[in-house]
């Protein structure tokens, strides 16, 4: 009997989940004029970044660059960023969306469990990041000449799924201020936002930063999902290989979750008690 009312319970939870899910693909559906705008202003900016390693021989006169190299290794930081950035801010401006569509009361005095609703908002923005970062990597195979052959896709796309939990956790902790903050906090998620693509590598090294920032780049998990995607992707790593990337990535996801729950479930119960819902920033 205990069984069935967990696995009754379990049901229920997941279609609630769900529901989070199915709403806001409606929502893209229902704005997909600007879906198109951003595709387009998306891929043309990774289009842009990209094209700066196709064009490095021209840059810096030398003749022994290997442009090759150049051009995955920015595509890589290119396409895993364009993820990651999405996943982080689908989950960190929820609050925002549920005010512009003037249901975060609804939302938030429902009877869903909080993490119920988060694993909704972070199944949604996987599923659209992912689908949004691969039309824009089909775009880029039609511009530069790729060759994976010797690549560990597989293994790419185990240290992609461990990252992003740890990124799910950081949009949950992020979008807090928005909740706190409504004239300004969606801003201040995308300071967070600069912050992880100056520090985590994506499209140089951080062996280039100051000592002290290499040292903050340590914690981020951006820095270790490019690490590994580019070590199976580049130089063809095997999975088994892979798990100094994916160690740090599952431990910050495994602690980060919980905490991100819990502190937004804190912060939520402060803006009911002090009317802070209904404010439209």
């Amino acid at each position: 009997m205990m069984t069935m009312l967990g696995k009754l319970n379990f049901r229920k939870e997941a279609l609630q989940s769900y529901a989070f899910v199915a709403r806001n693909f409606n929502l893209v559906k229902r704005y997909w004029g600007w879906e198109l705008v951003w595709l387009a202003y998306s891929t043309a900016t990774s289009l842009s970044v990209v094209f700066i390693g196709q064009g490095s021989t021209l840059i810096t006169g030398q003749e022994d660059i290997n442009t090759s190299f150049f051009v995955v290794y920015l595509l890589i930081g290119t396409l895993v960023w364009r993820f990651l950035s999405g996943l982080f801010n689908n989950i960190s401006e929820m609050i925002q969306w549920e005010r512009w569509e003037g249901t975060i009361e609804y939302t938030l005095m429902a009877p869903v469990h909080r993490f119920t609703q988060i694993a909704g908002q972070a199944g949604f923005a996987v599923l659209y990041s992912l689908l949004f970062t691969l039309v824009i990597g089909a775009a880029m195979v039609a511009f530069f000449e790729l060759d994976f052959s010797g690549a560990n896709l597989f293994g790419a796309l185990l240290v992609l799924l461990a990252g992003s939990i740890s990124l799910v956790s950081l949009g949950v902790m992020a979008s807090i201020l928005p909740l706190l903050y409504t004239e300004r906090g969606t801003q201040m998620t995308h300071i967070v936002e600069a912050f992880l693509l100056l520090i985590s590598g994506v499209y140089y090294p951080i062996e280039v930063l100051p000592a002290w920032l290499q040292s903050i780049a340590q914690i981020s998990p951006v820095y270790y999902v490019l690490g590994g995607i580019r070590a199976a992707i580049l130089d063809g790593v095997p999975t088994l290989e892979l798990w100094p990337y994916m160690i740090p990535l599952l431990i910050i996801g495994a602690i980060g979750l919980p905490v991100g729950v819990w502190a937004f479930r804190q912060a939520e119960l402060y803006a009911k008690r002090t009317g802070k819902l209904k404010r439209v920033g």
